[in-house]
């Protein structure tokens, strides 16, 4: 048990760490998209500033998130507390459609009513340095995301992925209008941005969201999860099995001899736990053993 509390803490504190990568680096890219956005005029340079001040804001949620789904289960929490991530992406993906909307109505007053951006050798710079920057970090992200299994910290790597796909397009039509003075362009790539982000924001909404109806293991976790119950040859009825966050949830009956001591019936039920728990990441398994008398059933 102390060796899976150790693992749990070392997990933790690396999604905490890595989080907060997330929150310095979008804060060093809203200050320069933003001041670059208003000395060109381009709306587009300010969709992607707009779009990286929700960047920082997801990461911030991640940050909490993270930091309070690592917490013990308690008392008033007994699960756990998991499913704050899935809360925090769901908070950020309505986040991520409200900015939407915005960079479309500026869009369109641009549409209306046009103007040339200046300074685009600056825009395409800051781009590109924004879509480099954030191509390390939403890998980093990515990489612990998958490790810890942090719906919180792929949250934020989808918006920073998305990110680096925006910026590359902004600093693309900036160039374009350098070289071919279409300066309606700038709205047209602001539009564009907006509709991926909205994109975006449906995947994520549905990625987040779903776990808190309490729905099941993957259909490659459950299969995996039987292959080892059948592997171990156990014969067993009634299997749930539920997410949370980072957090899995299983339980079963256990078909056992009536005549089987209580010992060995316990002992039996620690070693499924503990195969479990070597296979799975942060999982919770409660077994309930029922006698049977005429032998073993078949799994149903």
């Amino acid at each position: 048990m102390s060796a899976a509390i150790n693992k749990h803490s070392k997990s933790t504190l690396l999604k905490k760490k890595t989080a907060r990568l997330s929150v310095m680096s979008n804060t060093l890219l809203i200050v320069l998209k933003l001041a670059v956005g208003l000395v060109t005029n381009s709306v587009s340079i300010l969709s992607e500033a707009i779009h990286s001040a929700l960047d920082l804001v997801a990461a911030v949620i991640a940050f909490f998130a993270v930091k309070v789904s690592g917490n013990p289960a308690d008392e008033r929490h007994p699960f756990g507390h998991g499913k704050v991530e899935n809360v925090s992406g769901v908070i950020e993906a309505v986040l991520i459609f409200a900015a939407s909307v915005w960079i479309i109505t500026e869009a369109v007053k641009k549409f209306i009513h046009p103007e040339e951006p200046g300074v685009l050798g600056l825009g395409i710079l800051v781009m590109a340095i924004s879509a480099v920057v954030n191509t390390y970090v939403s890998r980093k992200l990515y990489r612990v995301a998958r490790e810890t299994d942090s719906v919180a910290l792929e949250a934020d790597a989808l918006h920073l992925k998305t990110d680096v796909i925006t910026s590359a397009g902004v600093a693309l039509g900036l160039a374009l209008m350098w070289l071919t003075g279409w300066h309606i362009l700038d709205p047209i790539i602001a539009v564009l941005v907006a509709f991926l982000i909205i994109y975006e924001s449906w995947m994520l909404l549905r990625k987040a969201f779903s776990p808190l109806l309490d729905t099941a293991l993957s259909p490659v976790e459950l299969a995996k999860l039987e292959g080892i119950l059948g592997e171990m040859e156990v014969n067993y009825h009634g299997l749930r099995t539920r997410a949370a966050g980072h957090q899995r949830f299983v339980e079963f009956h256990l078909d056992v001899p009536a005549w089987e001591t209580i010992e060995t019936i316990h002992r039996q039920c620690d070693l499924i736990e503990e195969r479990l728990e070597n296979e799975f990441r942060d999982i919770s398994v409660v077994i309930h053993p029922e006698p049977k008398h005429e032998g073993p059933n078949e799994q149903e």
